[in-house]
């Protein structure tokens, strides 16, 4: 229920206590009846189901909105303004401490990956439509890489640790939406990627997973085996810090690296934007002491996909479309 008080101006330690609150400690004190375990750690709502609570954090998907706290539960979800929201839970929260930090950094994290389609149909017709290798298309279904989610029909990429055990997944509108984001556990050390089946000391990297397959499919168009190439994505290119010195390498590829101490080249398919030419730099800078670097951006157009669409000779009407319904 809102707060009826007045306003009144509101003290930093006063916002930083409604900060502390996490959702689902929110919601097991104050909406126990609003909450249902879903798997593992994983829980949702009763309100609204396809919002899902896990290590800390809460997506909305139906909705495309997320967070951390139950203050940006009550702004995002409930409706309620700032002033409101903070009140609200510094009524609720006057007699709760917030508990020590957590030092279990290493806690495995628990993906909750949707539930699957019957068919692929709609992930084929819109891969396929991106220029996708039809056959590629098939193979990745086959062996649980691609999926079609059975509640919004989105393409969902399943990144594979060593075992073959689904670590990662990143879904995407199939129905000209820009949505897109990572599945609720996902472990970014496992992102999407076809691993060569004989050894080879190179690594091709993508920002995310359509580019690797636009590149594997120019392969095939070329004559060349794409199995026998290591191609690995990031899930989405990270920023680089203003000092690149202090930057990190995405941890999908350090992973990758030190599993594979073999890997002597790295061939880097970065973006064509602003974001993948610094992120290019920035590894570039922290890898070439060890590895020799390759900047291979995509020939034509802003990614790996504009190219493929351009070396295939498809219109580019799809992709206009959703940019065009992204505004």
């Amino acid at each position: 229920m809102r707060s009826n008080k007045p306003y009144v101006s509101l003290a930093p330690a006063v916002i930083e206590q409604a900060r502390q609150m996490d959702l689902l400690t929110y919601l097991q004190h104050y909406e126990p009846n609003n909450l249902r375990r879903v798997a593992g750690n994983v829980y949702c709502t009763r309100e609204h189901d396809s919002l899902k609570i896990s290590n800390g954090k809460w997506y909305w998907w139906s909705r495309g909105i997320g967070g951390v706290s139950a203050l940006d539960y009550l702004i995002k979800v409930k409706d309620y303004s700032f002033v409101e929201a903070v009140e609200a839970l510094t009524g609720v929260t006057a007699d709760w401490i917030p508990p020590p930090p957590d030092l279990k950094k290493d806690e495995p994290k628990v993906l909750l990956l949707p539930t699957k389609n019957k068919d692929c149909n709609r992930v084929i017709q819109y891969l396929f439509g991106r220029g996708i290798d039809y056959q590629l298309i098939q193979d990745c279904v086959a062996d649980g890489t691609i999926f079609e989610s059975a509640d919004y029909h989105n393409a969902v990429f399943v990144g594979k640790d060593e075992s073959g055990t689904p670590r990662y997944a990143a879904c995407r509108s199939t129905l000209g939406s820009p949505f897109k984001g990572d599945i609720s556990g996902s472990d970014k050390r496992y992102s999407f990627r076809l691993l060569a089946k004989e050894p080879t000391k190179r690594v091709h990297l993508f920002e995310a997973a359509i580019d690797l397959l636009s590149y594997a499919t120019y392969l095939k168009c070329e004559g060349r085996d794409y199995k026998k190439e290591n191609l690995l994505s990031l899930s989405g290119v990270y920023q680089p810090k203003k000092e690149i010195k202090d930057s990190k390498v995405p941890i999908a590829l350090t992973t990758f690296l030190k599993a594979n101490p073999h890997i002597k080249t790295i061939i880097l398919h970065l973006d064509n934007d602003k974001t993948g030419r610094l992120c290019t730099a920035a590894l570039k800078e922290l890898l070439q002491k060890n590895y020799e670097i390759v900047d291979a951006p995509p020939p034509v157009g802003k990614d790996i996909n504009d190219f493929l669409l351009s070396y295939l000779g498809i219109a580019k009407e799809n992709r206009h479309r959703e940019r065009r319904d992204a505004r």
